[in-house]
């Protein structure tokens, strides 16, 4: 029986994974973030037809400047509402939203639950140690369970690229992307953007970002590439050779092996985690070296323009991405991030679960 179960696992996985990259050769055959024509019609899990009208967030790519910029100003609004004294707004009463996480979230769980709570839905949290998953069930089997509830919206986090895309061609309820793999990150690239157009007062056309880190594996890089350049500015990488894209150039941004010269000019630096497991890889020899390298310090922060402002995804290695006086300096950003990310995210569930 556990054979059987393990079976069936890896042939999901091996089907997630298939699609994404399928998804990958033909990028305009997805829907990204997109409201379903009313007559589409998408196969059920039992078999049945269903009209399709829901509206998913997958990703970045794919998405419209138009939708990026009325997102950003709805997150404006309700940047508003989270600083009164009530902060609530009854956009979706009698609303359910599903968190389903499948990998270790802090920010971004607790921020989708503020987002709801706060837009008056009802929320549910279910993670992989909670869920039937852990009893053997499958991700297809958990989902289409959640999807007979009745759900309005489902935001998933998995380890699998491509997870939200399989769920959401299988299920009735609008999906929304909470991280998947190396994949994509979209509420969180819409939640930087917000946050430099907000700090630097000005649109983003001719703003220089540059992001420096493990590029190679981090899905917030690749999503934050995406909208930043869709949104007109210059977006710069920089990272060590062996956590930079194989292909020079791949992502659509020029990338560069010393962190300095990405530095020169900027007007936002991103310092991304360097994730402890990839020591073990041999991609890096020590966080020591990394630090010394790469890390932003006062003087690197200096070659950036005055007042550049410094932002990081979290969770911070205090003194490995970031030296403690810059992370606690006046043009640090990033507690500023995490207040954004509520708001953002309140503005894409409301337009998820069907808000008008």
């Amino acid at each position: 029986m556990v054979g059987n179960d393990t079976g069936r696992h890896d042939h999901e996985r091996q089907t997630i994974q298939c699609g994404e990259r399928a998804r990958r050769l033909n990028p305009g055959a997805a829907g990204v973030f997109r409201k379903s024509l009313p007559h589409t019609v998408e196969r059920a899990t039992n078999g049945a037809a269903l009209a399709s009208s829901q509206r998913h967030l997958l990703g970045i790519e794919g998405l419209s400047r138009e939708t990026a910029l009325a997102l950003l100003a709805k997150s404006a609004e309700y940047h508003e509402v989270s600083r009164r004294a009530v902060r609530k707004v009854p956009v979706l009463t009698g609303k359910t939203i599903i968190n389903l996480f499948f990998e270790s979230s802090t920010r971004t769980r607790t921020s989708f639950e503020l987002a709801g709570k706060r837009l008056g839905a009802d929320v549910v949290n279910l993670g992989g140690s909670s869920s039937s998953m852990s009893k053997g069930e499958s991700l297809l089997d958990t989902v289409a369970t959640v999807d007979a509830m009745h759900a309005d919206a489902i935001v998933i986090r998995h380890t699998a690229s491509g997870a939200p895309h399989y769920v959401a061609s299988r299920i009735r309820a609008p999906v929304v992307n909470a991280g998947d793999g190396m994949h994509e990150h979209p509420t969180q690239a819409l939640l930087d953007a917000f946050t430099i157009r907000r700090r630097l007062g000005r649109e983003l056309d001719g703003v220089v970002v540059a992001i420096c880190g493990d590029i190679l594996h981090s899905r917030v890089a690749r999503s934050n590439v995406l909208l930043l350049t869709l949104l007109g500015a210059e977006v710069r990488l920089a990272g060590p050779r062996t956590l930079l894209p194989h292909v020079p150039n791949a992502l659509g941004a020029r990338t560069y092996d010393r962190i300095e010269p990405a530095l020169e000019g900027a007007d936002a630096v991103m310092m991304l985690r360097i994730q402890q497991e990839r020591l073990g890889a041999a991609l890096l020899p020590s966080l020591r070296e990394y630090s010394r390298e790469f890390g932003l310090s006062r003087k690197r922060l200096d070659l950036a323009k005055p007042g550049a402002i410094v932002m990081h995804p979290g969770p911070l290695n205090r003194g490995v991405e970031v030296s403690d006086d810059v992370a606690d300096g006046a043009t640090s950003a990033i507690l500023d991030q995490v207040e954004a990310g509520v708001a953002v995210r309140m503005a894409v569930l409301a337009f998820s679960a069907g808000a008008t």
